[in-house]
């Protein structure tokens, strides 16, 4: 599901309800702006030599969805390639292994741009898990946003970001091109389409609990949600699934915030 008004994405549409292949053989989450969509090429080369895809005929084709961040004025203007990819796919772990930080997708990542270019501070990637007990659920977030930390503002006693921003629109300016937070939902609890719908609705009011604003003009913010198996579940247990989501989003979050937070 897209919330933010300047998306970076790629074959989003085939996850739409109604699509006939609504399942993806890898999903890429990457910096670099549009050029950073090189990245799913070489994921797709990768899986393609493993035999990963749709069979037709003598080929294979993968199913590779992915979004990017703008992240090219923090730092040098590179962006990862159709190598780096290749790269991540092989460097690839399980998910109770990944670490918050710097890293990947979240390298160049920054937020705070509301209060104008001395605002911005470092983002990052951030990672949460919520057990279930029936299995788990897993947020990973690329923090890139031109709001703050809810939590951030009261602590300081601050204004509002909004409230500061609309005082002094005529002396304010949104930097073009450069926010935008992609979170993914994983889990290994079996349910339906329409459920990890509501996983993604989860993931978009957690973002906007935990960062003000979200979903802005100049916000690309994008959410997936994955099961890693087939199935469905009663009304309660669909429930508990997207509030564990919710609940592992801000914990992502806020971890991802957390990296760079002055201290209090």
């Amino acid at each position: 599901e897209v919330r933010g008004a300047a998306p970076g994405s790629l074959n989003t549409a085939m996850l739409e309800p109604g699509m006939a292949a609504q399942h993806v053989d890898a999903l890429v989450l990457t910096g670099g702006s549009a050029f950073g969509l090189r990245a799913a090429d070489g994921v797709m080369e990768a899986l393609k030599e493993r035999g990963r895809g749709l069979v037709f005929g003598g080929t294979v084709v993968p199913l590779v969805a992915g979004a990017v961040i703008f992240d090219l004025m923090a730092g040098e203007p590179v962006a990862p390639d159709a190598a780096s990819g290749r790269a991540a796919l092989e460097a690839a772990v399980p998910l109770s292994h990944l670490a918050s930080g710097h890293v990947g997708v979240g390298t160049g990542a920054r937020l705070g741009g509301i209060a104008g270019p001395d605002g911005f501070r470092r983002g990052g990637f951030g990672v949460a898990q919520v057990d279930l007990g029936v299995g788990s659920v897993t947020a990973l977030v690329a923090l890139n946003a031109l709001g703050t930390t809810a939590a951030e503002t009261i602590e300081r006693g601050e204004q509002d970001p909004r409230h500061r921003f609309i005082e002094h629109v005529a002396a304010m300016s949104v930097p073009e091109g450069q926010h935008t937070t992609l979170m993914a939902l994983v889990t290994d609890i079996p349910c339906p389409h329409d459920t990890l719908l509501r996983c993604c609705v989860a993931a978009h009011d957690a973002l906007a609990r935990v960062i003000v604003p979200a979903h802005t003009i100049a916000d690309g913010d994008i959410a997936f949600a994955s099961t890693t198996r087939e199935g469905t579940i009663g009304r309660e247990q669909s429930m508990a699934l997207t509030f564990a989501s919710e609940l592992a989003t801000e914990a992502a979050l806020r971890n991802a915030a957390a990296l760079t937070m002055p201290a209090t």
